[in-house]
């Protein structure tokens, strides 16, 4: 995987989530607006959003975490409560806060996409 800016997500933080139904105020209140990517590492449109990723991040001002959770121990209760709870099955999936709330949701988007969806979801 390509180095990024995006901070990956610990075990703890997942669990925390799984736990909880969402990540807690130090995910999403790390910053005045806060992407948090599920994703899986065999997704095409991952190593796209990577690609792009640090550049957005800097243009908009939010912080980002991200995890691939088919890599990791947790994978299947991870991707059950993703799908189930969470209601998405598709991969990027990307969860936008504000002020630590959710604000909105997407799958993968393009960079001017998702820098303006951090900066519309900003007013």
């Amino acid at each position: 995987m390509k180095a990024t800016s995006a901070v990956r997500l610990s075990a703890e933080q997942c669990a925390t989530a799984m736990r909880d139904g969402d990540f807690d105020l130090g995910v999403r209140g790390a910053a005045e607006s806060v992407a948090v990517i599920l994703t899986q590492g065999w997704c095409p449109q991952w190593p796209m959003m990577l690609h792009w990723l640090d550049k957005a991040l800097e243009d908009s001002g939010a912080k980002a975490f991200y995890v691939e959770y088919d890599a990791e121990p947790f994978f299947e209760p991870f991707m059950t409560w993703k799908e189930d709870v969470l209601g998405n099955r598709s991969v990027p999936y990307v969860r936008y806060y504000r002020g630590g709330s959710l604000v909105a949701e997407s799958n993968y988007v393009s960079k001017d996409a998702f820098v303006a969806k951090l900066a519309r979801e900003a007013r």
